[in-house]
């Protein structure tokens, strides 16, 4: 039976932690978490404020039954997000091409995703996954990577290596034809008239 994951959930919001607004993002995460089977472990609302964002992702990826700390907001271009730079202060390692992913997904909906500087890492035996701050940015960043998720924490805890991931399906192979000698240079013609030329084959319609 397969394990269940454990996640913590970081909203990123000046107004949602200053009581201005309600948190929608957080909650939308959590939805498509659990129902992919996560066990949600801890949730909470940090300011847009780096040291204080850097002492709680350090901490949060440091708890030995946390697999994946996902933090929603502040991976913009504004002057208060920092989301990007505390995570990456944090992490061990990068791990460009999810975050690569959920771009590529953002962008078949707005040319905006391309200002996302979101960011995925390890630090110790957790992933840090930054998703966008608004609720259908960061539900459709999630389902980019979520079947990746699992087989990532595995390699990432020393579970399971990259070489026992499922191969992905070969194309059919069709086997190549073998080419037909070449005629020796003084070999006899045959008595068989070639075709006379198509006129009209290479006519375009």
């Amino acid at each position: 039976m397969a394990r269940s994951y454990h996640a913590a959930i970081v909203t990123v919001s000046d107004s949602v932690a200053g009581g201005t607004r309600e948190d929608s993002s957080g909650p939308a995460v959590i939805r498509v978490l659990q129902s992919a089977g996560w066990t949600i472990k801890s949730t909470e609302v940090l300011p847009d404020d780096f040291s204080l964002l850097r002492e709680r992702l350090g901490a949060l990826a440091l708890d030995v039954e946390t697999d994946a700390v996902f933090t929603t907001g502040g991976t913009g271009i504004g002057p208060r997000d920092r989301t990007p730079e505390a995570t990456t202060s944090v992490m061990e390692r990068s791990v460009p091409g999810l975050a690569e992913l959920m771009r590529r997904e953002g962008l078949k909906k707005t040319p905006l995703a391309a200002l996302s500087r979101a960011v995925v890492g390890v630090k110790a035996k957790a992933l840090l996954i930054n998703l966008p701050g608004s609720p259908e940015g960061a539900v459709d960043s999630l389902r980019a990577i979520l079947d990746l998720l699992p087989h990532a924490i595995d390699v990432v805890r020393g579970e399971e290596t990259h070489d026992q991931a499922p191969a992905a399906e070969p194309p059919s192979a069709v086997a190549p034809a073998e080419a037909e000698p070449a005629a020796p240079a003084d070999a006899a013609p045959t008595d068989t008239p070639s075709a006379a030329p198509d006129s009209e084959s290479n006519v375009p319609e």
